[in-house]
């Protein structure tokens, strides 16, 4: 008997090349992929750049919703805002009755249960303000012991490659402090951008470490072998319902 392909779409919440999406790809290893769920991985037409204001964000969740919103007619079985921003995730949960993950509620509420107080690192100093906030929509305010940034431009096209000795040293002193001085007994990659220094900073830190894009795809399996997806009491239906109206809005990379 014929079981179909389970589909996943990974959203990020600004325009990338191909190349960058491939980049974005690689942090899921093909040792934790199951041969029963496909993954693509997609940027937006067009919108955010960096993030770094309520502009942006905004910016972000509509762009957002606007690559995800017609997942279902696409055959997609989970959609993921594959970004500690949590981009679009309200929106997508309202207008889809398939599972809508977001990866920093993932990463989180997952910190949460590993300890008693998390950190957050971050690369870029005006990701600190959006990551408190996220936080404290996923209701975990009391849980966060402090959100730490090394002061370094992020590159969504090439991630971390070529600045790793610099940035994962950095990376290491500030996980250390939120340890030895805010209290933490978990850390969270504040950023599927920084996916890189992952495997480093679990080999030399003495607590979990947690790759937010990796949870974040973990949670979208559980949730299709689980038959679950979010309250529609929660995020209920919209009665209009407007999809092409960014279509006019010309993509900035032609993927595909």
């Amino acid at each position: 008997m014929d079981v179909r392909m389970k589909r996943i779409k990974m959203i990020l919440p600004v325009p990338l090349p191909q190349q960058a999406l491939h980049h974005f790809a690689e942090q899921i290893p093909s040792g934790l992929r199951r041969h029963d769920v496909a993954i693509d991985f997609v940027g937006c037409r067009a919108g955010a750049t960096w993030l770094d204001s309520d502009y942006e964000a905004t910016l972000a969740d509509a762009f957002v919703l606007d690559a995800g919103a017609r997942a279902e007619e696409e055959g997609y079985d989970v959609v993921c805002s594959f970004s500690t921003s949590d981009s679009g995730v309200a929106a997508l949960r309202s207008r889809l009755k398939i599972p809508v993950v977001g990866a920093a509620m993932s990463a989180f509420s997952l910190a949460a249960q590993l300890g008693h107080r998390f950190s957050v690192l971050t690369m870029y100093e005006p990701w600190r303000r959006d990551l408190v906030e996220v936080v404290r929509k996923c209701g975990l305010s009391a849980s966060l012991a402090s959100v730490r940034s090394i002061g370094v431009r992020p590159d969504t096209h090439e991630l971390l490659s070529g600045r790793e000795e610099i940035v994962f040293k950095a990376l290491q002193r500030s996980a250390l402090s939120a340890i030895n001085e805010d209290g933490a007994d978990v850390i969270v990659i504040g950023s599927t951008t920084m996916y890189q220094s992952h495997a480093y900073l679990a080999s030399v830190l003495p607590c979990p470490v947690i790759n937010p894009g990796l949870v974040a795809y973990k949670v979208c399996e559980n949730l299709l072998d689980l038959n679950l997806a979010h309250s529609k009491i929660a995020y209920p239906s919209p009665e209009v319902v407007c999809d092409s109206l960014f279509e006019q809005i010309p993509p900035i990379f032609r993927n595909g």
